[in-house]
């Protein structure tokens, strides 16, 4: 079989997978269900891993699904394109959805009958409409993987249906994504009535025709498309969603949406922009580098102050993705090959750290029944290897070499030059700190104990799975974390949670109390921290992944493999350690670690300061809320493309 023909399988093959155990899985084990679901995911990026070794130079293979070739330039074919960065991306995402299958291998009671394949079939589906997202040439094929993707997150967000909490997130989840696939579809049909063409390199190729420079309507277009994408990638102000949905979704879905499909929100982006805008007839370059930069200091200023003031860890985790969102945007804004290179070490490295620390989190969910930073004060002392991971995983978001957020993050601050230096610094150092902060409080003991009686919700005995609402809340909606933060009260549901597996092994009717974390959950979270670190210590990786940000940004070089002509861009040096590199990297460990330190004193005030409380009051768990916010990121938009 011809590497073109490989391509669709990468779609194919979890989709058949999720069907069969839809299909079989009333009769199926459970143990059956999660081997197969391993094996599919498993497979799956095996091939994506086969194709990416085969890619030379930046170009890969090309399929037209069917057979249907353009024409004179034309075409109505589906194009699925393997090159560099998405055949990397194809295998990024299926490691992690094969990492998430074995951390939750005990993660919840044993499934009624005939419902074993449930959760290990959305994870395929999920899984396929990635893979999909981020090989397909076609703007509209790429807007129906990503609805696919969002309607899959949807379910898998508000998985524990019988849970009001979890509901009420996943609707959030809903509506503002949904809103950020309405302005891509309206987008998408804008630029079919101004090239009457849908392919990236189709519509790209229809406006470097037209020369002259992009008009309103191009404008109005991208600016459409992108809404849905910066959606997708939590950008500030679209952002709303991901604490929300931290907060209720189980902890592998974290793992995921955190890891990996924000991310891709952003790999859009520069898809987007370089394949399609890229050329004489698009954006002009100052009108993207204005939009991603402004986004991209937003993001990351806003996501850094929101991390340092929360108390529930896995919303700490969310600011922190939101914080190196604007990370990721901020050094995009440079628009040069070496700003994508660094960006996708940077981007790959933080997949692993990121999903590492949620299962982490997750560890002590289960083991204490609660991610409230205070009331798990000092109770971790005993889970010594969960503790180092989690420390571990805070100096590598602060950026301490040889990890690979330290490698990506020392070449994005080369690319983006001086004044963006400053960011990445501060940024790092603050997200770095608050997970310091919490891993010397919880596994510790460090720091004042909280005040009054501790609370324990809910982590003596297992019992069947209810929906609970807390007395001090009222029983607000998952999002209000700003209120829950802000107030030393007991916590609100936001705060609280349940020991998500089944123990060491117990059948789930005669299980107590978790006396320790399964050992999947152990080695899926640190094989994930090892990932995040291989990127930086394995030069191997490193001209790859120089070859991939060489294909994502030649905007000539897509459309000419498209097209049937590939022509190899040329090469940018592959990225490599440099002493400045480390010595700011070094400087960002150390403020983190000094951050840490004080962080008692530092956090009291700042949940105090009077410039604090809007932010955390404008995440207010309210949709109307979110919807409004998101409608004032279009205008913004607008502005900035002028």
């Amino acid at each position: 079989m011809t590497a073109e023909r490989i391509l669709p399988l990468l779609v194919a093959v979890p989709l058949l997978g999720a069907a069969l155990l839809v299909g079989a899985g009333r009769w199926l084990p459970r143990y059956t269900a999660d081997v197969f679901g391993l094996f599919v995911s498993g497979g799956t990026g095996a091939l994506a891993v086969a194709q990416l070794v085969g890619v030379r130079g930046a170009t890969g293979p090309v399929e037209w699904v069917a057979g249907w070739r353009p024409e004179g330039g034309s075409g109505v074919g589906i194009v699925l394109v393997g090159d560099g960065a998405g055949l990397g991306l194809a295998a990024l995402i299926s490691a992690l959805v094969t990492a998430a299958l074995v951390y939750s291998r005990r993660f919840f009671d044993e499934p009624p009958p005939g419902q074993a394949g449930a959760f290990p079939a959305l994870l395929l589906l999920f899984q396929a409409g990635m893979c999909g997202f981020v090989l397909t040439g076609d703007l509209f094929n790429a807007f129906v993987f990503f609805e696919l993707m969002g309607v899959i997150a949807y379910a898998l967000t508000g998985y524990r249906v019988e849970e009001a909490r979890a509901v009420q997130g996943a609707l959030t989840f809903g509506f503002v994504n949904s809103l950020g696939g309405y302005a891509t579809l309206l987008g998408i049909g804008l630029l079919y009535a101004r090239t009457g063409e849908l392919g990236f390199a189709q519509i790209g190729a229809a406006l470097d025709a037209a020369a002259g420079g992009g008009d309103a309507l191009v404008t109005t277009g991208f600016a459409l498309v992108a809404t849905g994408l910066l959606v997708k990638a939590a950008a500030v102000p679209f952002h709303f969603w991901l604490p929300d949905a931290h907060s209720v979704a189980p902890t592998p879905v974290c793992m995921l949406l955190s890891g990996v499909m924000v991310e891709l929100g952003v790999y859009g982006i520069a898809r987007l922009y370089w394949a399609t805008f890229a050329g004489p007839g698009g954006v002009p370059a100052a009108d993207a580098h204005r939009v991603l930069l402004v986004q991209g200091v937003l993001t990351a200023v806003l996501g850094a102050v929101m991390c340092w003031q929360q108390r529930h860890l896995k919303r700490l985790l969310a600011f922190s993705t939101i914080a190196h969102t604007g990370l990721f945007l901020t050094a995009l804004s440079a628009l040069t090959p070496e700003a994508a290179t660094g960006v996708g070490v940077y981007l790959v490295a933080h997949a692993g750290v990121k999903a590492a620390l949620f299962g982490c989190v997750g560890v002590l969910l289960d083991r204490f029944g609660s991610v409230d930073e205070r009331e798990l004060h000092g109770r971790g002392r005993e889970l010594r290897f969960v503790g180092v991971l989690f420390a571990v995983g805070g100096l590598a978001l602060a950026g301490l070499p040889p990890f690979g957020t330290a490698l990506g993050k020392a070449l994005c601050e080369e690319a983006a030059g001086p004044g963006a230096t400053v960011l990445f610094v501060a940024v790092s150092a603050v997200t770095g700190a608050a997970v310091l902060r919490t891993a010397a409080g919880v596994f510790l003991g460090a720091g004042e104990p909280p005040a009054g009686p501790p609370h324990f919700p809910r982590a003596a005995a297992r019992g069947p799975r209810t929906e609970h609402r807390s007395a001090a809340t009222g029983g607000r909606g998952a999002g209000e974390s700003g209120t829950s933060d802000e107030h030393d009260t007991a916590p609100g549901p936001e705060q609280e949670g349940e020991p998500e597996t089944t123990g060491s092994g117990e059948e789930p009717e005669t299980a107590g109390p978790v006396t320790r974390a399964p050992d999947s959950m152990l080695v899926a979270t640190t094989a994930l921290l090892a990932g995040g670190l291989a990127v930086g210590c394995v030069p191997a990786l490193w001209p790859h992944l120089a070859h991939a940000a060489d294909g994502l940004s030649d905007h000539s070089a897509y459309i000419a493999a498209v097209f049937g002509s590939p022509e190899t861009p040329p090469a940018s040096t592959a990225p490599n350690w440099k002493v400045s590199g480390v010595l700011l990297d070094l400087l960002a460990t150390l403020l983190a670690l000094v951050l840490a330190r004080t962080a008692p004193r530092i956090t009291a005030g700042t949940r105090r300061a009077a410039w604090a409380r809007p932010l955390r009051r404008l995440h207010s768990g309210h949709v109307g809320d979110y919807v409004a916010c998101t409608v004032a990121g279009m205008a913004l938009l607008g502005l900035l493309l002028r």
